[in-house]
Order: C-alpha cells, then sequence, then structure tokens
C-alpha cells in the first residue's frame, strides 16, 4: 500500500458537517482519491447546518463543495496542493457490493467525520448495518487506520465505553474539538485545526494551521 491510496470519508448525523467538507476538499486537493459515503442522517445534518439538500443517490464532488458553504467563505489556501487533483468515487450508503466494503480493496485508511452515536455503537460492536459501518469494520480487520470523530457533549457513559471499545480494536478517537493556541482569527481556522489533526493521523501531508512551537 502506498502513501496515495485512496481515503475512504463516511459522513453521518453527528453535528459537525463543515468538517466533512473540508476535510474532503482537503484530501481531493492534495491528490488523495477519495470514496464517499453519506448515510441519511448525513445528508439531514447537512441540510440543517449547511442549508443544502444532497441527492444521496447521484452524488457529486459539486454538492459538498465548499464554495456552497459560507462558514468557510474565509478558509485559507491549501499548501502543498497537487497538481493534479485526486478522484471522488461515491456509493450509496446501503451498498454492501461497493469496493470499500471489502479487505481486498486497499486503501490508505478511513475517516468518518462526523460520527453519530449511532455509528460508534455499530463500529464498536462489530455490527455493520450500512456501507458506512462495514467499511469501518473493513479498516479494523485489516489493521487500517480508522479515524472517528465524534461530537457528542456531554459524553454519555454509553459513548465512553463505545469509544473505549473501539479504541482497543485499533480506531482513532478525534473528538470535533479545536484548539485556540494556533493563532486563531477565525470560525476557518477552527475548522482546520480539526481536518489538520484527521490527516495527520491519515498520513496526509498538510499545512493547515500553525503547529506548536512553530514561529
Amino acid at each position: 500500500m502506498t502513501d496515495q491510496a485512496p481515503i475512504i470519508l463516511g459522513v453521518t448525523g453527528a453535528s459537525g458537517a463543515v468538517y466533512a467538507v473540508r476535510l474532503l476538499e482537503v484530501l481531493l486537493a492534495t491528490g488523495r482519491d477519495v470514496h464517499l459515503a453519506v448515510s441519511p442522517s448525513g445528508a439531514a445534518v447537512v441540510k440543517q447546518e449547511l442549508g443544502f439538500t444532497l441527492d444521496l443517490n447521484h452524488l457529486t464532488a459539486a454538492d459538498l463543495s465548499p464554495d456552497r458553504t459560507p462558514l468557510l467563505a474565509g478558509r485559507a489556501a491549501i499548501a502543498g496542493a497537487a497538481p493534479t487533483p485526486g478522484e471522488l468515487h461515491c456509493h450509496s450508503y446501503h451498498d454492501f457490493m461497493a469496493p470499500i466494503a471489502s479487505g481486498s480493496f486497499l486503501t490508505g485508511g478511513m475517516a468518518v467525520c462526523p460520527c453519530s452515536g449511532t455509528t460508534l455503537s455499530a463500529i464498536a460492536a462489530g455490527s455493520a448495518g450500512n456501507l458506512i459501518q462495514r467499511a469501518a469494520e473493513v479498516q479494523l480487520k485489516e489493521r487500517r487506520q480508522l479515524v472517528l470523530v465524534p461530537r457528542e457533549a456531554p459524553i454519555s457513559l454509553t459513548h465512553i465505553d463505545n469509544m473505549r471499545r473501539a479504541a482497543e480494536a485499533g480506531a482513532v478517537i478525534l473528538p470535533a474539538a479545536p484548539g485556540w493556541y494556533h493563532g486563531v482569527q477565525n470560525l476557518c481556522d477552527l475548522v482546520d485545526f480539526v481536518v489538520a489533526r484527521i490527516c495527520d493521523q491519515l498520513g496526509v501531508h498538510n499545512a493547515l494551521m500553525k503547529r506548536w512551537g512553530e514561529d
């Protein structure tokens, strides 16, 4: 598996759709192919938080373009963008025949961003009910990187236990909780902090934030 293997992105029904939109933009801009699946609850959150409707049977890169998202109007340019952007492959959330449902399909990892409590529970229990949950199970069984981005607050004991179980199985639990030490000037800086940390875990080089110790 090379460092340019495709990345899987699952978008589920937790708050924080803006993180998914920015993450998708960064992954494609850095030349990574992305296999995307959005759950119906994920689409409902996109509608609620970002104001546009997704046709889950006919998704395109333009549907999740940051240019449609006023919250990202002041986002910074992506340093080190590839000459040729990556390709987006969209899959129906219930299509278990998609390539990402199999461990024989090589990937560079997966992010579930945002990750709902229901999705977290299914992954922790190894009980996939849709393609996103199945693809996450595959990452764990193949010992590939799986990054789960929950945004529940406060966190119930059940969620804490599910996070522990997922972490013990090999997942990285990366809550959408941005830091404030990198010279925050606007909302986009907070979004980019979380996206940068996700990219770090997936091995995707980025310069989205000022790192600790940098001048």
